[in-house]
């Protein structure tokens, strides 16, 4: 059992272990748990490392709404949703609709929590001495053939809009692109203020570890239920129960049930992910660079390159799809990558509520049980901002950042 007056922090991710290395950095006696070691369960493990400080609007949009069709995998897409998963995912899909026409105001909630997520992650490693995993490069975005051009200077124009600057590509990478991938033309933009993190798995170690060597405890369990009991809750595990002052849910895509029992509706998916890696390959550039039209992104981290895709609705607990990775081999080979067949591939599920906003905030009446999950595809790029956001929480004190409209209410 855990003693009174500590924090239990249910799930070991990126967001998880990020809260735990805050919270304990400010004296708090802190438990973190997982049934996998940290990062290695959930999508933290096989994310693409890229800290995505342009993805400030949310991704419904009636835009994409009347053209997702587009997305799905049987036109050569990244979006695959299961005929059989089409009668439980209705609900889903039936509130993403309704999203996309309040994207204006889900904005103005998800950018000023993105905006700063660059610095936030740059000066937590520090303060924790792994600055080391980052690299401040920005990432390059590039379209081949077909109206190469055209769809850079869009795509410019939008960022434009938001306030993110684009400069263009070196003529250089464009030109390297385009050899490898034998493409008749090439276009391409640099997003500056942009990074990544060498080893997206090493990050969530080293917050696990800066936790640790503040004091805090991690425990592998199963957690199957959360209780009050008195004035604090217990946490009902695969092995002894755990006793905490406070709990903090922070279960990705397993976080719903946790919370049911005390009335919040949480209507959250899997948007699942894969990866492939390449050995001993040599980046195009020390930068993520994403093939717009192939909807690619590869990332150099230490030793390899990862290459990300897809957007699988198949069930949070669904074997993977070995024709995914296959896939993704493929389009890489055709990019002029080195893909050796049979090469390291993974699938992990990103948790996805309908608007694509985070869920941040504490249980109505329920005071001392919080949560903290739903980061959607940006998990990694607002970890630190997260756990700021939860330490202000705790300490009682302004937030640095408004989540208010992280709130669960929201969905009833």
């Amino acid at each position: 059992m855990v003693g009174q007056g500590s924090i239990a922090v249910i799930g070991a991710g990126v967001i998880g272990t990020s809260i735990a290395c805050a919270l304990s950095r400010e004296g708090h006696a802190v438990t973190l748990i997982d049934r996998r070691a940290p990062g290695e369960g959930g999508a933290s493990f096989g994310n693409a490392g890229h800290i995505a400080v342009e993805l400030l609007e949310p991704l419904p949009s009636p835009r994409l709404l009347f053209g997702f069709w587009r997305m799905l995998t049987a036109f050569g897409g990244p979006l695959h949703i299961p005929l059989r998963r089409l009668p439980a995912f209705a609900p889903w899909a039936v509130r993403f609709a309704g999203a996309a026409f309040r994207r204006a105001p889900n904005t103005r909630a998800l950018a000023p929590f993105v905006r700063p997520a660059v610095g936030a992650l740059d000066g937590m490693l520090r303060d924790i001495g792994r600055s080391d995993l980052l690299r401040l490069h920005g990432h390059y975005e590039i379209w081949l053939d077909g109206s190469a051009a055209a769809a850079a200077r869009a795509q410019a124009l939008a960022m434009e809009k938001l306030e993110v600057p684009t400069l263009p590509a070196p003529p250089d990478l464009l030109q390297a692109a385009q050899r490898a991938a034998g493409a008749h033309a090439v276009a391409g933009l640099w997003f500056p203020q942009c990074a990544h993190v060498i080893d997206p798995l090493e990050v969530v170690r080293a917050f696990a570890t800066a936790a640790r060597e503040r004091g805090a405890v991690f425990l592998r369990r199963a957690v199957t239920q959360v209780t009050i009991r008195g004035d604090d809750l217990e946490i009902a595990t695969d092995a002894a129960a755990v006793i905490a002052r406070s709990v903090i849910v922070c279960a990705g895509a397993w976080s719903a049930p946790l919370l049911r029992p005390f009335g919040l509706t949480v209507p959250l998916e899997a948007a699942r992910g894969y990866h492939v890696e390449m050995a001993g390959a040599c980046p195009l550039v020390d930068a993520p660079l994403l093939y717009s039209k192939q909807n690619i992104l590869v990332t150099p981290l230490a030793g390899r390159l990862r290459a990300s895709s897809f957007m699988e609705f198949a069930g949070v607990d669904t074997p993977p799809d070995p024709r995914k990775p296959a896939w993704l081999r493929n389009a890489l080979g055709k990019l002029g990558y080195p893909v050796p067949p049979g090469e390291h591939s993974w699938m992990g599920a990103r948790p996805v509520l309908p608007d694509y906003l985070p869920a941040i905030g504490r249980v109505p009446g329920v005071p001392n049980l919080c949560y903290a999950f739903g980061h959607q595809h940006i998990g990694l790029t607002l970890s630190a901002v997260t756990a700021g956001a939860v330490a202000d929480l705790f300490a009682g004190r302004a937030p640095r950042a408004d989540i208010s409209a992280f709130d669960l209410r929201r969905f009833g």
